[in-house]
């Protein structure tokens, strides 16, 4: 298959300015070697030989000057009828020039050069030849020049497809925005008409079973499942909001949890739980907010899956790295089938690993269940405590 133009305008554009100029410059030099060894044995003439080697050399400024390196070759196309520097230079003009007289001008200039004798004697009479001579190099410059503005009018068209590619590309990519800020907005909704309203009716259900049975085990059960269905609802509002806000930036529309929500998390927590150890208390948000998510996910997956069990959290820190262990008991209990879409932990170890640190899961040799995470600190850590340790008491 043969080259494309854009695959061919690609290699003349990776071959070195240097290499182009020196095969032009080769050309030319040869171009005016021709010309006076097939002189018909006259004498050289100094002075014209002078101007074509000027021209000659003029050629490499085309690229920044070309009017100044056409305006040094026309003497030389007058004087010695060079050629290959005056085509090469007039399209060099017309490749940069946008200006239509003036590219008319270039081109009647070198088509009288090319046909005015020299030396020039005042008097003489072009005959119908001369004439003909005049058409032929008239229409030899003008080729140049319309090859030289196909050039430039490629160019520009190869821009404007580009810019119009890129165009296409964000408009795509606003359609993809788009689509994708309905799709939230539609979830929002769907998650604020059917999940928000389900789980007010477990709290007002749990709160109504509380105030109306005797029985102390059963009504702190039912607080315990008011108190998550109320903060359950707190982050669903928080996550509608974020869905609502169609992927922009926004400030946190709700406060985020924090060391300081640990202990009634635990105490919430719905099995009999246990907190050890101490963190500090000028933690980064960010590593607030994974400790108190690890545990949120591993206490939450000890009730679903390990009923009447109990559970241990354990909280440290060193000089350069911090972590949370909680470990449960092995289930006193049946599960219940409840659904779930198996991504905790799976969050919980990306969320450990863009604050460099890792998450492990497995069971213990008793039965139980254990999660681990380890975050790095990267400095010291002071030694006042935000979580102040537990003697061992238990929550529910």
């Amino acid at each position: 298959m043969p080259p494309t133009g854009r695959a061919r305008t690609s290699l003349l554009s990776r071959t070195p300015p240097a290499l182009v100029d020196g095969v032009l410059l080769g050309v030319c030099a040869l171009d005016v070697w021709f010309m006076f060894h097939f002189a018909d044995g006259e004498p050289i003439d100094v002075a014209v030989l002078a101007v074509a080697i000027i021209a000659v050399l003029g050629v490499p400024l085309r690229r920044r000057w070309p009017f100044v390196a056409f305006l040094i070759a026309v003497p030389a196309t007058l004087m010695a009828g060079a050629q290959a520097t005056t085509a090469i230079t007039l399209y060099a003009v017309a490749v940069r020039s946008r200006n239509r007289p003036v590219l008319a001008c270039c081109t009647a200039v070198v088509a009288v050069c090319l046909v005015l004798p020299w030396p020039w004697v005042a008097g003489e009479v072009f005959d119908g030849t001369t004439l003909a001579g005049l058409g032929y190099a008239v229409s030899w410059a003008g080729a140049i020049v319309f090859l030289g503005q196909f050039v430039q009018t490629r160019r520009d068209l190869s821009a404007r497809l580009v810019e119009i590619g890129e165009a296409r590309e964000h408009e795509r990519e606003l359609v993809a925005q788009t689509v994708l800020a309905r799709e939230r907005a539609q979830l929002a909704r769907e998650m604020h008409d059917v999940v928000s309203h389900q789980v007010s009716l477990i709290a007002v259900q749990a709160g109504a079973l509380r105030m109306s049975v005797p029985d102390p085990v059963v009504g702190d059960a039912a607080e315990t499942i008011r108190l998550l269905s109320v903060s359950t609802l707190d982050e669903l509002r928080h996550m509608v909001a974020v869905l609502r806000a169609s992927g922009t930036s926004i400030t946190e529309l709700a406060p985020q949890p924090t060391l300081a929500d640990l202990r009634p998390l635990v105490a919430n927590s719905g099995i009999v739980t246990r907190l050890d150890g101490s963190l500090p208390a000028d933690l980064a948000p960010s590593l607030q907010r994974a400790v108190y998510r690890t545990v949120q996910e591993a206490l939450t997956n000890a009730r679903k899956h390990a009923p009447g069990a109990t559970a241990t959290v354990q909280v440290w820190h060193d000089d350069t790295h911090l972590g949370a262990t909680i470990t449960n008991t092995a289930p006193t209990r049946p599960a219940l089938a409840l659904p779930s879409d198996k991504h905790g932990l799976v969050g919980l170890r990306e969320r450990a690993e863009l604050l460099d640190g890792t998450v492990t899961a497995g069971p213990t040799a008793a039965g139980g269940f254990e999660v681990r995470l380890r975050l790095g600190y990267g400095k010291p850590i002071p030694c006042p405590a935000a979580v102040e340790p537990t003697t061992g008491g238990e929550h529910r």
